[in-house]
């Protein structure tokens, strides 16, 4: 026997929803009372449950607070001829104590409020004057003296249960997703929280923040493809910033010792879940300390980071632990590979032939110009970088593949340069910065020869940069960290662009 599958309503037709709250708004109009501006909101919902939220109904009662509250309403109820509860939602948050139900009745609000409020849509924006009590049910609520329409909203609100259900849709109409969801709200508050606590951490300890150009005439600082504009009024060709590093090294050559910019980098590269074009990194550059230091601060920054956006260093991440209250680990290339493929032997890791061989099983095709350190990378990132977890500091990098750190002192071919990894992706990169003229001036010309073989993410040669590098520069370390990867960490979001208000897509058909 077949059961004959159940009717479903059918969806509201948008068009005529929209139709019907112009023809509303033409009255208004009409009324000469459309879009005021002159409504003053003096308290916040969730201030109000934080102040009154345990007070009986007695005790509100005697003490008649009067309260001026402005919101859109989410919800209405409909008690009869007489009476009428709404919900507002105002900027204080979507939880329950950002939002307060309000009451409006023939007696206290009048029949013109009444009559109004059933007019009134979802996602209208009002204005409310009345005193807090309690219902019937204990809910803490405003009895309506005064009731306005502040903003018309023309387009009907999201099924409340559901809100935004295509991810595509919230990316797009981020607006709406902050108006239904909590959940992202709550995202990019923590976002803020992240980046105040950076900022004021950093200050602490005696760096200064500043602003670099955002076109370059070179692009500089990291080994990537750019984004390519053109100045009309000097009529040259420039790009948009793929990183800072070159500029904020030239202000420690000026002499300010301690320097960080919360910055925006553009990188004309892949998009996936971990990878956006356009995002924001912290880049600070400090006199006299080295990589080690570097590694101690920035595992500071960020487990502070972590504390003051989610209340403590313990988080978890697509339903496995995370703790940053522990020592972060460190691991050479080689000793990452021995760990988390240890099948491979010593005399296979320093055997570039072998590890060419090797890399092309995995769909990697090296550059003829890869030597040996730049062979075991690409087979660090192939078999272990996906494995590291827990904070892990990969450390000595080759020199080929850091052309803007310190060679080691004593082991050749290595640099003073690590990358933090955790949840199995790069969160920051640092380095003993190269302050030798000379050496760096060669290693452009090995970046530029790179560019010359087919690398299109090598280098520029920048004679500025040498030139700056030639006054003299002292020892000196920096570090970037990518904020919205570690944002991703501590909401526990998925993909890249949930922590991103607006992120770039394919235009709309």
């Amino acid at each position: 026997m077949t059961t004959a599958p159940q009717e479903q309503a059918p969806a509201p037709d948008e068009n005529k929803i929209i139709a019907e709250r112009r023809a509303k708004l033409s009255a208004l109009r009409a009324q000469g009372i459309a879009f005021p501006n002159d409504f003053r909101p003096q308290h916040k919902a969730a201030d109000l449950h934080r102040q009154y939220g345990a007070k009986t109904r007695e005790e509100l009662e005697a003490e008649n607070i009067t309260v001026v509250v402005a919101g859109r309403m989410m919800l209405k109820r409909e008690t009869g001829k007489k009476a009428a509860f709404a919900t507002l939602q105002d900027a204080s948050g979507v939880r329950a104590d950002g939002r307060i139900q309000i009451y409006v009745t023939l007696d206290h609000t009048g029949e013109a409020a009444i009559t109004a409020l059933r007019h009134y849509d979802l996602g209208d924006i009002l204005g409310v004057t009345g005193t807090l009590f309690r219902t019937k049910t204990n809910e803490l609520t405003i009895k309506v003296t005064a009731l306005r329409l502040i903003t018309k909203s023309l387009r009907p609100l999201p099924d409340k249960f559901h809100g935004l259900a295509d991810q595509e849709t919230k990316y797009r109409q981020r607006y709406v997703d902050l108006i239904m969801s909590e959940e992202t709200r709550r995202t990019f508050k923590a976002r803020t929280a992240a980046i105040s606590s950076i900022r004021q951490f950093m200050e602490k300890n005696d760096f200064m923040e500043v602003e670099t150009p955002m076109l370059h005439a070179i692009p500089g600082g990291a080994a990537a493809k750019p984004f390519i504009t053109h100045h009309n009024a000097l009529d040259m060709q420039m790009f948009l910033r793929i990183a800072p590093e070159l500029y904020l090294k030239r202000l420690v050559v000026g002499g300010f010792e301690r320097v960080f910019e919360v910055n925006r980098n553009f990188r004309n590269e892949g998009v996936s879940p971990r990878h956006n074009p356009e995002f924001t990194m912290m880049e600070f550059y400090a006199a006299y300390v080295d990589y080690q230091w570097l590694m101690d601060f920035t595992e500071q920054v960020i487990r502070q980071t972590a504390i003051d956006a989610n209340g403590c260093a313990a988080l978890t991440y697509g339903g496995r632990e995370l703790d940053l209250s522990k020592p972060f680990h460190r691991l050479t290339i080689v000793g990452a590979i021995n760990k988390f493929a240890p099948h491979y032997t010593n005399e296979q890791l320093h055997d570039a032939e072998f590890l060419k061989a090797e890399l092309l099983q995995f769909g990697v095709k090296p550059f003829p110009s890869m030597g040996l350190g730049a062979l075991q990378l690409a087979l660090f990132e192939e078999t272990a970088e996906a494995q590291l977890w827990e904070p892990t500091y990969i450390i000595d990098y080759p020199v080929e593949v850091s052309p803007l750190a310190r060679a080691s002192d004593t082991v050749p071919g290595i640099t003073e340069r690590f990358e933090l990894f955790m949840v199995g992706r790069e969160i920051a990169n640092g380095f003993s910065e190269l302050n030798d003229p000379e050496d760096q001036a060669a290693r452009f010309l090995a970046q530029v020869e790179a560019k010359n073989s087919g690398d299109e993410e090598a280098m520029y040669y920048d004679a500025d940069y040498i030139r700056a590098l030639e006054y003299g520069m002292p020892p000196a370390g920096g570090c970037g960290i990518g904020i919205d990867r570690l944002i991703m960490i501590i909401t526990d979001s998925p993909n890249i662009r949930d922590v991103i208000l607006f992120p770039h897509l394919r235009r709309e058909d």
